[in-house]
């Protein structure tokens, strides 16, 4: 499953993982939101609750991640408030359902209140 994550002047192509997660999110798509950052992640709300699967406290960065206890789609691309050291940290554990495959340089240039959509690829 492929999708696209776009701003008002990027575009990012993502491959998901085969979990509950990444296919409940493609089957809700598409997403429409304002993106949030918070150090190098973006966030924004989505209209579905979900449950831990596999949560992760660490991750990498380029994954995808869904932030249950929020019902937030986050973008991971380096060193949040709560990284120690170099490595990326989410605020509390998320599922992480994918990955963006290319460049991730432009996320860095993505702004706070943005409007972020994600539709299937």
């Amino acid at each position: 499953m492929r999708i696209k994550i776009k701003s008002d002047k990027f575009e990012f192509k993502a491959i998901l993982d085969e979990t509950e997660t990444a296919k409940a999110i493609y089957e809700s798509l598409p997403f429409k939101a304002k993106g949030f950052r918070w150090g190098g992640e973006i966030y924004f709300s989505i209209p579905i609750q979900l449950d831990y699967e596999d949560p992760k406290e660490i991750v990498n960065k380029g994954d995808l991640g869904l932030w249950p206890e929020g019902n937030a789609f986050c973008i991971f691309f380096g060193k949040t408030p709560a990284s120690l050291e170099n490595e990326i940290r989410p605020a509390s554990a998320v599922n992480v359902f994918g990955k963006i495959e290319e460049s991730l340089d432009n996320l860095n240039q993505i702004k706070d209140g943005e409007t972020i959509i994600v539709e299937r690829d």
